[in-house]
This record gives structure tokens, C-alpha cells and sequence, in this order.
């Protein structure tokens, strides 16, 4: 055991895991953290708590995760560079821990270009491989990357994301690779529309072992409407969605796109498990969280295990 994270004690009984996402107010609502916590309580092993995705102005992913903690979710706290320098987020996971936070998400995060911040400068002093080997270090060795000694016990879970859809394919499974060696326990990949290409991916995966040294967890995240589908067939880099399912999108009868998405987010993660290496999902539905166990027990994932 690494940190003595639920996550982990899920993937070590052998058990499908499932987490969800939960984004974090543009201000210090807790009430709205609480609203969107309810109804993931019971659904999921763990939730991730994104870090101003988007370069959104959120609150800060650390507050979240602990109010979540306090309401008995176990949050997988994102940490992207975008924002901070080597300082500033080892200082953050030492402040993170001592709160009880057990899991940690290590992303770049979204160029702030995307967001409304975008005069705001980047830090990027690390990028997300090397932030999983710091906090390795801090974890394994107990030393920052700096050399000292680290006062107290850190145990973490890190966890790391990949994208089966990025081009060139060919390097995909090899940036994984990458990864795993870093300190990555489990991954979470990009949401999943195109099953031919991830299991083409996982093949390739499978051939370098990598499935049998962390735990991955295929993303998924329901489609809202036809107009959503193309939206983000043409518009959004790095994710692949096919005509077959934009078709079924555009298809559905005014009033069910929703009910379409969320039926063909089912049908992904069905077949999620059945693939050789594919140990969990994880459950993008921002905004949307009040649809989450309606996915989870539609795709025979409940009871969750105590």
C-alpha cells in the first residue's frame, strides 16, 4: 500500500473501479460543492476535483478536496503546472497531506489561453512527468526534489492522465511508458468515443506490459446533444468522435439527446469491461453530476465496495 487511499485498496481487491469529476465554483459557494457532492456519495470509489480546468478562476482545488473529505468523499485532488513552480507545489502537497488528501491527479493543465485569465503568465517549471517523479521522491524517499529531508510521512497515490487519441498514435503508448516510469499508480485517459482506436491503443499498451504496472481507467463523458457531438468532433483537439455516433446524436427525437448520450455512455463503459488491462472508468459528466448514478447503476456498477 502507497498511501491507504480507497482508490487503491479498490484496485488491489480486484474490483472495477469508478470515480467521477467534480469542478470547483468560480467562487467560495460551498454550497455548490455540496450540491454536486450529493449526488456522486454512494456512486463512485473517488472523486476528482479538477484544478481551474479550462484556466478558469475556480476555487482552489486543495479547499475543494478537503470540504468533499469532510462530507465522506475520498477526492482525487488534480494538480496541474500551469500555475505553480517546483516551490509552490511541493508546499501544496505537504499542505494537501496533512489535511488527509491520499490521492493526487498530476496534469499540465489547460494553456490559460482557453480561459479568462488570458494576459496571465504560465509557470510550467515542471511538466507532468516530472511533477509524478517529485512526488514520487517526496513519497518513496522522503526528500524534496531539492535534496532535503521531508518532515513527516507523505503517502500519495498519484495518478496521471493519457490520451489514446493524440496524434502521432504511434508515440502514445510510449508517452505512457514515460509515465508509469515516473511514479504514475493509475491513469485516467481522455473521454472515449472511438472504441476501435482504444482498443487499438490498449493492444499496444498490453505489449509493453504497462497494464500490468498501473491501473487504468477509461474516460468517458456523456454527450449532452447532436449539437454537442459536432461541436466537439470538429472543434475539440485530441478527441476522436466518429460519424456513427454524431449520427446517433443528431438522430435522437427533440427532448432526448441527453437520453441518447447517456445510453451511449453506457454502452462505452460495458465494453470497457471487457478489455484486457482496462482496470476502471472514470466518469466525466461536469455540470452534470445529478446524471452520474442513473450511469452508474444503468452500467451494473453499484454496489460500490465499503
Amino acid at each position: 500500500m502507497k498511501s491507504g487511499s480507497n482508490l487503491e485498496k479498490v484496485f488491489e481487491k480486484g474490483v472495477f473501479a469508478v470515480t467521477a469529476e467534480l469542478g470547483p465554483p468560480k467562487g467560495n459557494d460551498v454550497k455548490v460543492v455540496m450540491e454536486k457532492a450529493k449526488h456522486l456519495k454512494g456512486m463512485v470509489d473517488a472523486v476528482n476535483v479538477t484544478d481551474n480546468q479550462t484556466a478558469i478562476v475556480r476555487m482552489s482545488s486543495i479547499a475543494t478536496s478537503k470540504l468533499i473529505l469532510d462530507m465522506g468523499l475520498e477526492p482525487v485532488m488534480q494538480m496541474t503546472c500551469r500555475d505553480r513552480n517546483r516551490i509552490g507545489i511541493q508546499s501544496d502537497i505537504f499542505g494537501a497531506t496533512a489535511l488527509g488528501i491520499k490521492n493526487c491527479l498530476c496534469l499540465s493543465g489547460d494553456h490559460q489561453r482557453f480561459g479568462n485569465e488570458i494576459d496571465s503568465k504560465n509557470v510550467y517549471d515542471l511538466d507532468s512527468i516530472q511533477l509524478l517523479s517529485v512526488l514520487k521522491g517526496i513519497r518513496d524517499e522522503g526528500k524534496t526534489l531539492g535534496g532535503d529531508e521531508v518532515e513527516g510521512d507523505v503517502k500519495l497515490f498519484l495518478g496521471a492522465a493519457a490520451n489514446p487519441f493524440g496524434d502521432p498514435f504511434e508515440f502514445r503508448a510510449i508517452r505512457l511508458a514515460k509515465k508509469v516510469k515516473a511514479g504514475a499508480d493509475f491513469i485516467q485517459t481522455q473521454c472515449i468515443y472511438d472504441m476501435d482506436r482504444f482498443r487499438e491503443w490498449m493492444k499496444m499498451v498490453r505489449d509493453l506490459g504497462l497494464h500490468e504496472r498501473t491501473h487504468i481507467m477509461g474516460g468517458v463523458m456523456p454527450l449532452k446533444s447532436g449539437g454537442m457531438a459536432r461541436y466537439m468532433q470538429k472543434n475539440v483537439p485530441g478527441i476522436t468522435i466518429p460519424d456513427e455516433i454524431v449520427k446517433r446524436m443528431v438522430a435522437a427525437p427533440k427532448g432526448k439527446g441527453a437520453a441518447e448520450g447517456i445510453k451511449i455512455c453506457i454502452e462505452t463503459i460495458e465494453q470497457l469491461k471487457e478489455i484486457e488491462g482496462v482496470d476502471g472508468v472514470h466518469i466525466m459528466a461536469l455540470e452534470w453530476e445529478h446524471r452520474v448514478p442513473e450511469i452508474v447503476e444503468e452500467a451494473g456498477l453499484l454496489p460500490r465496495p465499503s
